[in-house]
């Protein structure tokens, strides 16, 4: 079995919690799980998601994490992607360009009205501007390079990025939202500990 890790399991605050209070007790947690299930279960990482976890952790974790995560970039010149898939990022490129004109538009106009108010204003054009685009879209190439190793490794992306799910399912990738991903593991340990005792 192969998974292939996001960022957002270890640094989300609502995704962490089960395996920590910070994203250095989060992995160190993480890394128990992966001792119990090495050589039966393989985790990986691309190299950007890799580097972008090291960001957030002390570093008297790296050498176990070097131990149980594989970092693999995906083979960018051999995965093929279905045509389909183009179509429908281009199709939700322009849903959202014209998401956010209408967020933009809406800002100017509570502008001309409340022009007392136009710091709070941009402020909400931002938020709003940044949700119409930014939200369920694979929005960076560490993401994009996440979904690609999937595929490749016919493995399970774990990910609380909706824009990640959302293109995993579209192009048949397992996946597991990472707010389940503490009690997989725990089943899959249990698994691993029954099996030894037969």
């Amino acid at each position: 079995m192969k998974f292939v890790l996001d960022t957002s399991i270890f640094v989300n605050p609502d995704i962490r919690s089960s395996f920590g209070e910070n994203p250095t007790e989060a992995v160190r947690s993480f890394l128990e799980y992966a001792k119990a299930l090495f050589g039966k279960v393989e985790f990986y990482m691309p190299p950007g998601i890799y580097r972008e976890v090291l960001n957030f952790v002390e570093e008297d974790v790296f050498p176990e994490l070097e131990l149980y995560i594989i970092k693999k970039p995906p083979n960018v010149h051999d995965i093929k992607i279905p045509a389909f898939v183009v179509y429908e990022l281009i199709d939700d490129i322009r849903r959202r360009i014209d998401k956010g004109l209408r967020v933009a538009e809406k800002a100017v106009r509570e502008s001309v009205i409340e022009t007392d108010n136009v710091d709070k204003i941009i402020q909400k054009l931002r938020r709003n501007y940044r949700k119409a685009l930014r939200e369920g879209i694979v929005d960076s190439k560490e993401d994009f390079e996440l979904i690609l190793l999937a595929k490749e490794l016919d493995a399970i992306i774990v990910s609380a990025d909706v824009g990640i799910l959302t293109w995993a399912q579209k192009m048949g990738i397992k996946w597991i939202d990472a707010a389940k991903f503490k009690e997989v593991l725990e089943e899959l340990v249990e698994k691993v500990r029954e099996e030894k005792n037969l």
